[in-house]
C-alpha cells in the first residue's frame, strides 16, 4: 500500500479538529482531518440522554456560524449540538475522514515531517495536530471492588435512569455532570446519594444576564492561567430544565442524601470525609464572590440592570449537612448503583516523542509542543480558562494554525534563498 503524504493531520474531528480544519483551510494549508468514529461522536453516544449544552445558544458556537432553528438564550440538546458540528462540518468542506483511527505517531527517521500509522494505513505530514479533546480515559477510582455486587458505572456510560437497577443510587461527583445526573434521578423518582467535593457553584444567572455573559465581561474566561489551589475544583452549573442554579441544599430539601467526600470502603460498608459542611460553604462564597464582582461592574460601568436581592438569600443547612454521614452500609442503604462522575484523563499512548512530563501530560506553550510540527488542541487551559468549550477553542485553534503558515513562510524563503543560489 502507498504511503500517503499530508501537510498538516489533524486527529479528532469534535470541536477542537473542526475548528483547526476552518482555520487550516482560510490559511490554504492542505490537511486531512481523522476521526476514528463520528463526528462529534462524543455528544452522540458518551453523553446522557437528556443533557443539553451547559451555555446558551448564542455563547456555546463558534464564531463563524450560529444555531439555526432554536432560541440563541436556549440550552441546545446533545442532538442539536451534534448536528451543528455536522452542519459547520459541510459549511467548511472540512476533509474529515471517519472511521479512520490514529494508532501511532513517530518521527519520521530520515525524513521531514512524522509517520501516523492508521486503521487505514501510513500518513506521513509535517504537522500533526492532537485534536482528540479532554474526555477520552473515563476515571473510575478502585474504592468499591466490582464483586461486591453493585452495578458500577461511570457518567460516560450512564444515559438514563431505566438503564439501572431498582433500588437507591450513589453518585459520586458534584461537578456539572455529578449534579445533573443526580437531579434527574432525584426527579425520576429514585432515592439518591450524592457524593460533594470541593466545587465552584456560580449562578446560572443573575440580574438578567447569563453567568456565561458575567464570566466574559469580568474577564475571566481569558484567565490565563489556573489556581494551583483550585486546579482540581470542579464547576457545578446546569442547563437543564431551561437552566438553573445548581444549589445542594435545595437537592436535600426535595429528598436527596450529601454525604463528604468517598474515602474508602470496607465489608459492605462505604466511609466519607467529614469536608462536606466546608465543601458547600467554599461553594456559597464562589457564588456571593460572582454575585460582589457583578455588581462591582455595573456600578463601575454605569449599567443599570434590574437588582436581584433574592439571589444572594442562602437557605439553612439540611440535617445531613449539620450532621453528615460518616459512613454508609450500602446494603441497609437500599444503594444497588454507583454512578462515578469522577472526570477523564487523556490517554496519548499513540504517541512515540518526548513531550510529555512525568505525569504523562503533554509538554506544550498555548498548544505548541516542544517537537517542531506537533501541536496539541482542545486541551483544559490550553491559553485561558475558556479553551475547551467550543468558542474558545475556536480562537486557540486560529492561533495554531497561523503557527503552521508561519512555519512555511520560513521554509519557503529557504527554498527561495537555495534556488537563488543554484
Amino acid at each position: 500500500m502507498a504511503v500517503e503524504k499530508t501537510d498538516t493531520l489533524v486527529v479528532g474531528a469534535g470541536q477542537a479538529g473542526l475548528a483547526m480544519s476552518e482555520h487550516l483551510g482560510n490559511n490554504g494549508v492542505q490537511h486531512i482531518v481523522l476521526e476514528r468514529d463520528r463526528i462529534a461522536e462524543c455528544w452522540r453516544t458518551a453523553r446522557w440522554d437528556s443533557l443539553v449544552a451547559n451555555g446558551p445558544a448564542w455563547h456555546d458556537s463558534f464564531p463563524t456560524m450560529d444555531f439555526q432553528g432554536i432560541d440563541p438564550g436556549a440550552f441546545a440538546t446533545k442532538e442539536e449540538v451534534t448536528t451543528y458540528f455536522e452542519t459547520f462540518a459541510k459549511k467548511i468542506n472540512a476533509p474529515v475522514r471517519c472511521g479512520v483511527e490514529v494508532t501511532a505517531l513517530e518521527k519520521n527517521i530520515g525524513g521531514a515531517g512524522f509517520r501516523v500509522q492508521t486503521s487505514d494505513g501510513e500518513i506521513i505530514a509535517n504537522h500533526v495536530v492532537c485534536a482528540t479533546g479532554p474526555f477520552q480515559r473515563p476515571i473510575m477510582p478502585p474504592v468499591v471492588p466490582q464483586d461486591a455486587g453493585i452495578h458500577q458505572i461511570h457518567s460516560h456510560g450512564y444515559f438514563n435512569p431505566q438503564q439501572l437497577p431498582e433500588g437507591a443510587v450513589l453518585v459520586v461527583g458534584s461537578g456539572s455532570s455529578g449534579a445533573q445526573i443526580a437531579d434527574e434521578l432525584l426527579r425520576s423518582g429514585r432515592q439518591v446519594y450524592l457524593s460533594v467535593g470541593p466545587h465552584d457553584r456560580p449562578p446560572r444567572s443573575y440580574r438578567g444576564r447569563d453567568f456565561v455573559w458575567w464570566l466574559g465581561v469580568l474577564g475571566k474566561w481569558d484567565l490565563a492561567t489556573v489556581d494551583p489551589d483550585t486546579a482540581h475544583v470542579t464547576i457545578a452549573v446546569s442547563g437543564a430544565q431551561g437552566g438553573h442554579t445548581v444549589d445542594f441544599r435545595r437537592y436535600a430539601e426535595r429528598g436527596m442524601t450529601l454525604l463528604g467526600m468517598t474515602q474508602r470502603y470496607d465489608s459492605g460498608v462505604l466511609h466519607f470525609a467529614s469536608d462536606l459542611k466546608a465543601n458547600i460553604e467554599n461553594g456559597d462564597k464562589n457564588y456571593l464572590s460572582m454575585l460582589d464582582e457583578a455588581d462591582a461592574y455595573l456600578e463601575r460601568n454605569g449599567l443599570e440592570l434590574p437588582p436581584e436581592p433574592d439571589a444572594r438569600v442562602i437557605g439553612s443547612d439540611p440535617e445531613c449537612v449539620s450532621q453528615p454521614i460518616a459512613s454508609l452500609d450500602l446494603a441497609e442503604a437500599g444503594i444497588q448503583s454507583i454512578i462515578w462522575a469522577t472526570g477523564y484523563v487523556n490517554d496519548f499512548s499513540w504517541i512515540d516523542l518526548d513531550i510529555f512530563d512525568k505525569e504523562g501530560k503533554p509538554l506544550h506553550q498555548r498548544g505548541v509542543s516542544p517537537e517542531p510540527g506537533v501541536y496539541f488542541l482542545g486541551l483544559p487551559w490550553l491559553s485561558r480558562r475558556g479553551s475547551s468549550f467550543i468558542w474558545g477553542v475556536w480562537h486557540d485553534a486560529k492561533y495554531l494554525a497561523d503557527h503552521i503558515t508561519t512555519q512555511h513562510r520560513y521554509l519557503d524563503y529557504h527554498n527561495a534563498v537555495a534556488d537563488s543560489q543554484t
